[in-house]
């Protein structure tokens, strides 16, 4: 029989050990090897084809343009999420861990919440280079050089991993001193926040700035890019090179909607959802997590033309 997360807290000789228990689906322990199954197979089509997506763009000369290298720089992003997540989610599910040391949970949290911040200024350079592409089709070659995306990429890297750094360090200086029960199967900054005794204002203050400067900054910002590329479709006085100009954002707009709506929905479930059972709130933050990795890659290869036909191309040649 698996020990539940209570039973492991009860064991446990001292709240201000330096362990936490990660939870997966309370009440469901029995069924873990069951439930283990759709969350491998999600991390698999995800691996996959995340991977799928980068040796495209990579063997394909055709791709190698601007576009091409922010989707690869997007599927990076949503392969490194998994890969930061997969060893506690499904340990935990498989019975291989059941605990995770502070020093381990506040290096998950530092690489899940930087993950998210890049996935969300790559999605905003994605959004700036259909802009330039529809609104400065001219100038496109000359704007977007391989030199200024290499350092529009380093600076994306920098912005998503430099700020979010105090507050992350400081979460190795807390007393926790509250029941170490964690409300995912991994970590996350405002869940060790909720676990700990010290003063914690300066977190919660710099955590909520760099939200509004960083998510909201980002999604108001795509939001207006896409105000003028509308402006600037509509004034196209052909009905065909319209539909044309905004078929290019298609998926981008998909990418944009499936990183922000489970975003948004569990913000939502901490906010209002506090009588929600506990097997909710874990539903959503794998969603969180998973749900962007897994649709990006499809919604590329079903809406890009060049991709699709570069993956239909390649697995005809395996199946040859």
């Amino acid at each position: 029989k698996r020990p539940s997360a209570r039973m492991i807290t009860l064991r446990s000789p001292s709240v201000n050990s330096s362990t936490f228990v990660l939870t997966a689906f309370s009440g469901l322990e029995q069924q873990y090897p069951w439930i283990s199954i759709p969350f491998f197979t999600t991390y698999t089509l995800v691996f996959g084809g995340n991977c799928m997506v980068l040796h495209v763009i990579r063997t394909e000369p055709s791709l190698h343009q601007p576009m091409f290298y922010f989707l690869a720089m997007l599927a990076l992003t949503d392969l490194s999420i998994g890969l930061s997540t997969v060893h506690t989610v499904l340990g935990i599910l498989w019975g291989f861990i059941q605990e995770i040391s502070l020093d381990s949970c506040i290096a998950q949290s530092y690489f899940i919440h930087g993950l998210s911040f890049m996935e969300s200024s790559v999605l905003l350079t994605m959004a700036f280079d259909r802009y330039i592409a529809i609104c400065n089709p001219l100038r496109y070659s000359s704007i977007l050089t391989n030199s200024r995306i290499l350092k529009i990429g380093l600076t994306i890297v920098a912005r998503s991993f430099f700020f979010i750094t105090p507050p992350i360090i400081n979460l190795k200086f807390f007393h926790y001193c509250r029941s170490h029960i964690l409300s995912h199967s991994f970590c996350l900054h405002q869940d060790l926040l909720r676990l700990a005794c010290s003063d914690i204002r300066f977190n919660s203050y710099y955590a909520l700035m760099l939200v509004i400067f960083t998510l909201l900054l980002d999604a108001a910002l795509i939001l207006y890019s896409y105000v003028l590329i509308l402006r600037a479709v509509l004034a196209i006085a052909s009905q065909g090179e319209r539909h044309k100009s905004l078929q290019t954002c298609i998926s981008h707009i998909c990418a944009v909607l499936v990183f922000y709506i489970p975003i948004i929905s569990l913000t939502m479930v901490h906010r209002f959802g506090k009588h929600l059972s506990p097997v909710i709130h874990v539903l959503m933050g794998n969603i969180y997590i998973l749900f962007p990795p897994l649709m990006n890659p499809i919604i590329y290869s079903v809406k890009t033309q060049q991709i699709r036909s570069r993956m239909l191309r390649l697995f005809s040649l395996k199946i040859c």
